[in-house]
């Protein structure tokens, strides 16, 4: 079964998996696991973990985003 990657910001869910934020940013999974691990005054995405999974709300995703573009 080939998985669909959701690539459109509107259409991911509220609660986001690592997956998601890597198909959305196109960068791997490994990454974004990395971002989860900083704290987010050192760049990482806010995130938490239920039953063994992390997970990151959407507007947490986007603020991060949001502060990454602001550094340039």
């Amino acid at each position: 079964m080939v998985r669909e990657k959701i690539i459109h910001w509107d259409k991911l869910p509220d609660e986001m998996s690592a997956q998601n934020i890597a198909d959305i940013f196109q960068i791997s999974r490994r990454k974004v696991y990395e971002f989860f691990d900083r704290h987010p005054s050192a760049g990482g995405i806010p995130n938490y973990q239920i039953d063994g999974t992390r997970r990151a709300e959407k507007e947490d995703v986007r603020r991060w985003r949001d502060s990454k573009k602001s550094n340039k």
